[in-house]
């Protein structure tokens, strides 16, 4: 260290990470624990407030005072001290065991000087840092003999997998989800009440369906506000409502399957729900745009973990809600929940979701196909009242019905690509792009070729080439095989 680069301090001036000292003074321990509890800072000891340098007496001693107040502190602070001529240079380095206190009370930067933190932030650091856990905490709002009925005790020890004829109580005990003093913890009130609402106002879940790729216009908009386990599962039902529906040939026989995997956003979902901060006046959203589905969730990541180690690395904000998720069936792997969508949305077929962090936000965005390649579109279903589903022309299908408790849409499946694709044959071979410009496209797109790859690999389409594939002139004919499946579905 040189006296250049005390200079340079000093020509910095005093701010959030630089505070200027004459002499130890009373303050030492409240400028420690101020820069402490915010992101680290340097303290230059034997420099005037108007950044003249005036020196230290007795060095040696002054060292082992700083390092005395440091250790006073509740926990003790980790600090670095170094000498150049008469300046003791003081670095405390980023912490991590916030909220530090001196004397029993904390402190925190605040431009230039250090203030005495109020109730309220030192309660916000616990939780920020981790060191409390808001879902551990008593539920005011939920009251046993209120809101823990017969029904729902019912629902959620069937789910928690709690031996018939158990004692409620020694059972919520158990679970760690009352207290001594039979207070019903945050986590515990979010599973078992009737409206998660009536105990945090924005607990609940919204989910709207726009038309095209922006808010512009929004087609229809639920809320579920059930239990944490029926919102994840009423709101997976609703977004597979919205989003296309394919009929797959496999062999002989047909079936049903969702542009996006239902597992993976099912499991965006329960992460969402399970990881949101639900100190936050938000709720989780999530967006279908015709080229999109969004998951946000409010709170960003939690304290201690990084962008970088997403899919890696688990720290749980909400500990116990998310333990009991796992046992309740809700999240399938603890510690994996973002390498099981990827793997999920692979094994479908889908594009690999992408995962946005922001200060106060993680959004999980699942790119949807080629609307105008695949041939589909959003699909609005009734907003919950008792009057008649409104269907846009955009439907070919008819005789849908919506089931009101989860909010799902039951409505018959789009044809297929497949499908599409083996009618067109039926009339005669047919190339490549002359399938293309039949089914309205303006090109092959890999959706496409994706269709015509598996018809032939499954037998129900053949090359009019077999030795030249790659012939200008290919064409592709219907099979026999791939006849009898269009039989079947005209029966």
């Amino acid at each position: 260290m040189t006296q250049d680069h005390i200079h340079d301090l000093i020509t910095q001036g005093e701010g959030p990470e630089m505070e200027f000292k004459r002499s130890l003074g009373k303050n030492l321990g409240r400028e420690l624990c101020a820069f402490a509890n915010s992101g680290g800072g340097t303290l230059l000891i034997g420099v005037s407030g108007r950044g003249r340098i005036v020196g230290v007496d007795n060095r040696n001693l002054a060292k082992s005072r700083i390092q005395s107040v440091a250790r006073s502190a509740e926990p003790p602070i980790r600090i670095d001290i170094d000498r150049v001529a008469d300046v003791l240079q003081v670095t405390i380095p980023p912490q991590h065991h916030k909220p530090y206190s001196f004397r029993g009370r904390f402190f925190r930067r605040d431009g230039a000087t250090s203030q005495r933190m109020s109730r309220a932030e030192i309660e916000d650091l616990f939780y920020v840092t981790g060191r409390l856990h808001f879902d551990r905490t008593p539920c005011p709002e939920f009251t046993i003999e209120r809101h823990l009925d017969d029904e729902g005790w019912a629902r959620f020890s069937l789910r928690a997998k709690i031996p018939q004829g158990m004692d409620r109580i020694a059972a919520l005990l158990n679970l760690g989800l009352i207290d001594a003093r039979q207070r019903v913890t945050h986590a515990g009130a979010w599973l078992i009440a009737p409206d998660i609402r009536t105990v945090t106002t924005s607990a609940h879940v919204s989910c709207a369906l726009f038309l095209g790729k922006t808010k512009s216009r929004i087609l229809d908009r639920r809320d579920f506000h059930r239990d944490v386990p029926s919102m994840v599962d009423a709101a997976a039902a609703w977004v597979l409502s919205k989003i296309n529906v394919g009929l797959v040939i496999r062999g002989m026989r047909r079936e049903d399957v969702p542009e996006l995997p239902a597992e993976a956003l099912r499991e965006a979902l329960a992460n969402a729900v399970a990881h949101r901060d639900y100190r936050s006046p938000a709720n989780v959203q999530v967006h279908v745009f015709k080229d999109r589905v969004e998951i946000v969730s409010p709170g960003g990541l939690p304290q201690g973990m990084t962008e970088a180690d997403l899919g890696t690395k688990s720290v749980p904000r909400n500990p116990l809600l998310f333990g009991m998720l796992y046992r309740m069936g809700v999240t399938e792997h603890i510690g994996s929940g973002i390498r099981r969508i990827h793997d999920l949305c692979r094994e479908h077929g889908a594009r690999q979701p992408m995962i946005d962090v922001a200060e106060h936000w993680v959004t999980v965005t699942f790119p949807r196909a080629d609307q105008e390649d695949e041939g589909g579109d959003c699909r609005p279903e009734s907003d919950g009242s008792d009057g008649p589903e409104a269907k846009p022309e955009m439907w070919p299908e008819s005789g849908s019905s919506t089931d009101q408790e989860t909010g799902s849409s039951r409505a018959p499946a789009r044809r297929s690509m497949d499908t599409r694709v083996l009618t067109l044959l039926v009339d005669g071979p047919r190339s490549k792009s002359a399938i293309a410009r039949h089914l309205g496209h303006r090109s092959v797109s890999g959706g496409l070729n994706r269709v015509i790859r598996r018809l032939r690999r499954d037998g129900h389409i053949e090359y009019t080439l077999p030795g030249k594939p790659n012939s200008s002139r290919q064409q592709y004919r219907i099979t026999d095989a791939g006849g009898e499946i269009l039989a079947q579905l005209d029966t």
